[in-house]
């Protein structure tokens, strides 16, 4: 299984990104991305210290840790300039936190998401279809989530995802050890979204294209 999208106490995780790895590891899971929260105030001091200890994580584990950011509760204006500063800073994988129901996220940060240069849109609540079909012609993938709150829309997203062809891929956004899973549990989710074991295959595909 492929995580990328995890939380360190660089953000609000209660781990440390070595920590984080290995437990990862432990669970059977190939790839984790540790993509902590930020926006302009912490986007320079989080992805240089996140990109030095995977490099050294790299060098030991047999589990592949991936830098990235999740760009959260930003201006729908500063998406697309952060997303560049990110990559430029060493971010492999660029998050956006999406329009989840759970929280009081700014109306058009999905839309200005699927329009930069991000990786993946993360629990984009009630997404529309109009956003869906730009995350598809933008490459842009949309995640299926096993946080809780989060993951109250997963069937909508699902289900607009398959209809206009964006891709998916499941992740944690794990925060504690125990919000991370096994390959079973994953499975689980994707079921209980209204997907099938084969989209579920496919996922973990969409996920290798994005290391």
């Amino acid at each position: 299984m492929i995580d990328l999208h995890t939380h360190s106490i660089f953000s609000d995780g209660v781990l440390i990104p070595s920590e984080l790895v290995r437990r990862a590891e432990v669970l059977g899971i190939k790839a984790i991305g540790i993509t902590d929260h930020a926006d302009a105030s912490n986007l320079d001091f989080i992805i240089p210290r996140i990109v030095a200890v995977t490099e050294a994580l790299n060098e030991v584990k047999h589990i592949k840790a991936v830098p990235g950011i999740e760009l959260t509760h930003i201006p729908t204006s500063l998406i697309g300039p952060l997303a560049e500063q990110a990559r430029f800073l060493g971010a492999k994988i660029v998050v956006v936190h999406g329009e989840t129901i759970a929280e009081p996220v700014m109306l058009g940060t999905n839309r200005a998401a699927v329009r930069a240069d991000i990786d993946i849109l993360a629990h984009p609540g009630l997404i529309s279809d109009e956003e869906a079909v730009m995350a598809a012609e933008n490459g842009i993938f949309l995640e299926i989530t096993a946080r809780k709150g989060h993951s109250l829309t997963n069937g909508h997203v699902a289900k607009l995802a398959k209809k206009h062809g964006a891709k998916l891929v499941l992740n944690t956004d794990a925060h504690e050890p125990s919000d991370l899973i096994t390959e079973k549990q994953a499975i689980q989710i994707v079921l209980g979204a209204g997907l099938s074991e084969d989209d579920f295959v496919q996922m973990q595909k969409n996920a290798e294209t994005l290391l």
